[in-house]
């Protein structure tokens, strides 16, 4: 089987990098499936998610799933463009559900490089700020450097966002 396209999207929070991403997979011109792996704990998390499908529209089939995302994605079809939306919300579920990192992300890298559908994986860039001075956020931020660099390894292009603003880390923009 050949492998379909994977795009990583990463960058700072509220940089763009959603918007982007939802950009990217319009363009294909495939069926839209968005997995959302946040998990609403308080009403202010409810309302950014429900804004977020309202700015999405109808044209997207959304998945919500907090844990088991390669499971989500094996079940994906071949015709459609995925969005996932985003590897650092499903970390800290994983994270926190005391999950075996090692391992999750080991399933992640394979269900990616074995990819039947076209991917645009977001993710947050955390490793420009200072070092936190707790472990479980020192654990947290070295995970999430070491799941990044695992998947820019395995994406055909990685897009870096900043205030809103692009640049090709890795391949062509395909905007």
């Amino acid at each position: 089987m050949a492998l379909h396209k994977l795009t990583f999207v990463l960058g700072g929070a509220a940089s763009g990098k959603s918007a982007l991403a939802e950009q990217i997979s319009d363009a294909t011109g495939k069926p839209k499936v968005y997995i959302a792996t946040a998990q609403a704990f308080d009403d202010e998390m409810r309302q950014k998610i429900a804004a977020h499908q309202v700015s999405r529209g109808d044209s997207w089939l959304t998945v919500e799933e907090p844990f088991d995302l390669v499971g989500v994605l094996e079940r994906q079809s071949a015709e459609s463009v995925v969005l996932v939306d985003c590897l650092t919300l499903w970390l800290t579920n994983i994270l926190l559900a005391d999950h075996d990192l090692d391992a999750e992300f080991g399933r992640l890298i394979q269900a990616l490089d074995g990819r039947g559908c076209e991917l645009v994986l977001v993710s947050n860039e955390v490793g420009q700020g200072i070092v936190p001075d707790n472990a479980l956020s020192r654990k947290f931020l070295a995970a999430q450097g070491r799941l990044n660099q695992k998947v820019a390894a395995s994406a055909d292009t990685v897009i870096a966002v900043m205030a809103g603003l692009t640049i090709a880390l890795k391949g062509e923009m395909p905007l």
